[in-house]
């Protein structure tokens, strides 16, 4: 559903304009859609409306739910959407917890609708929003916050590929940075001359931001399949490419990253990567590059090296 009535609004990802009311001005604030509005600076009781896609992970849709209430005017109204099985059963409660009442729960095409106005008493949503937003996690030394990927343990993924990774030397780029875990170790070469982290997470860039501090390095909020194109003659890409999109296993996306690495680097510039073993990469590797070597297999894991 759609409406052109002017209103002041939020979306938060994409919600089933079918299922939701998705007003014509509604400002987006998904932090993985590159140049959306930052749903922690909505102002306070600003808002007439919020439509939200529910992330999955318990703290991360709590920390949105409570910044949308925050920003609601008091007679305002939150529509938020989930699959029954990635968290849309916990709606309502979590609603509640937050200090909402009289709330409307819909069923539609496997999906739960959850609709409400915001608590008179927002003591909750400032609890939940202080409780699940950015933090230092104390056991890693690196600032964190739910949502991110691997955003409350190390991937070990990523550990096995620091475990290999040689001293690097040049110009290079972290694809899907993350956190900042393999910049950090990737900077410990003082031959590295610059280094270029890209997330599609605003929250990683942000937090990466914080974890990174070097002036060799450069950010990019930015979907790394797309871009950035104008790039190239890198001398070095370090990657540990994702495979999940809304959590259904997607071998795509970790081709795209390879595509993109190889568009990046010079003639002879060197990709190392990391996937899980059961992924088939091996044959994109070839598309794109010259030649590629394993380097580890171990824990579930296979660390690359792919010559251009």
């Amino acid at each position: 559903m759609t409406n052109n009535t002017s209103t002041l609004s939020g979306v938060y990802g994409t919600p089933d304009k079918e299922l939701v009311l998705i007003p014509d001005d509604a400002k987006q604030c998904s932090p993985l859609i590159p140049e959306s509005a930052d749903i922690a600076e909505s102002p306070d009781a600003a808002l007439d409306y919020f439509a939200i896609a529910a992330p999955a992970g318990t703290q991360e849709r709590r920390f949105v739910l409570a910044h949308a209430l925050r920003a609601l005017k008091p007679s305002g109204e939150i529509s938020v959407i989930a699959g029954k099985k990635k968290g849309g059963q916990r709606l309502k409660a979590d609603l509640e917890l937050l200090g909402c009442t009289h709330i409307r729960i819909d069923s539609k095409k496997h999906q739960k609708i959850a609709s409400c106005a915001p608590p008179a008493d927002l003591s909750q949503v400032h609890k939940a929003i202080e409780e699940n937003g950015p933090q230092l996690d104390e056991e890693l030394g690196l600032w964190s916050q739910p949502g991110i990927f691997s955003w409350n343990r190390p991937d070990p993924g990523s550990l096995l590929l620091m475990e290999h990774l040689p001293e690097l030397s040049g110009r290079g780029a972290d694809l899907g940075c993350g956190l900042g875990l393999l910049s950090h170790h990737v900077l410990q070469s003082e031959a590295v001359k610059s280094l270029l982290l890209i997330d599609i997470d605003r929250r990683a860039i942000e937090m990466a931001h914080r974890n990174v501090s070097d002036e060799r390095i450069s950010f990019l909020w930015q979907d790394a399949r797309k871009g950035p194109k104008d790039i190239t003659d890198l001398d070095f890409i370090v990657m540990n490419p994702p495979f999940h999109d809304a959590g259904e296993e997607d071998h795509g996306l970790g081709k795209a990253f390879m595509a993109r690495a190889s568009s990046m680097l010079r003639k002879g510039g060197i990709c190392w990567l990391v996937a899980n073993r059961h992924l088939p990469y091996e044959r994109a590797i070839n598309e794109h590059f010259k030649s590629f070597t394993p380097k580890a297999d171990s824990h579930g894991f296979k660390v690359i090296e792919a010559i251009k």
